[in-house]
Parts: structure tokens; sequence; C-alpha cells
């Protein structure tokens, strides 16, 4: 199977101490979404890649089959994808 990579996210050109791991960068993005990042860069670990997308969180309603605890409304991430740099 494919191996966890861990991706860096980084502000203003250096990195912070938020790390998410994913197998795809888009998952790592999306957490990093999740958490109210909307201009994310991540750095992949061990290579000189730095993955960027625009991400946003829209209020759903909760899914049918979601269980009774979880509110009416809540909480999506969305991202895209808009290239790779280079560092």
């Amino acid at each position: 199977m494919g191996e966890k990579k861990y991706f860096v996210l980084m502000e203003g050109g250096n990195d912070t101490s938020q790390v998410f791991a994913s197998r795809q960068p888009r998952g790592a993005a999306l957490k990093a979404a999740t958490r109210g990042h909307e201009n994310i860069r991540l750095r992949e670990r061990g290579t000189k890649r730095v993955h960027v997308f625009t991400g946003w969180i829209t209020e759903v309603d909760k899914p049918a089959n979601g269980p009774a605890w979880l509110p009416d409304k809540i909480k999506k991430a969305n991202v895209k994808k808009s290239g790779i740099e280079h560092l």
C-alpha cells in the first residue's frame, strides 16, 4: 500500500509547526481547510515541492445517515489546487 506522506503548512514563505499526514496532498489540504486556512501552501517533507491550494468552508445539511449527536448543519471543507512550486 501507499505510504503516508507528511505535509508542512507554510505561511509567509516559512514553515509553521502544523504538519498534516495524508497519502495525497489534497487530503492534507482538506485538513488545513477544515482548520480555517484559505491560502494553503504545503511543503512535502523530503522533497523540494510545495503544493499550492485555495481552501474554503461551506455549511451543509448533515447527511441522512449521520449520527444523532451531529448538528443539523456541518462544516464541509473544499480545496482547489492551483499548482506546484519547486524550492
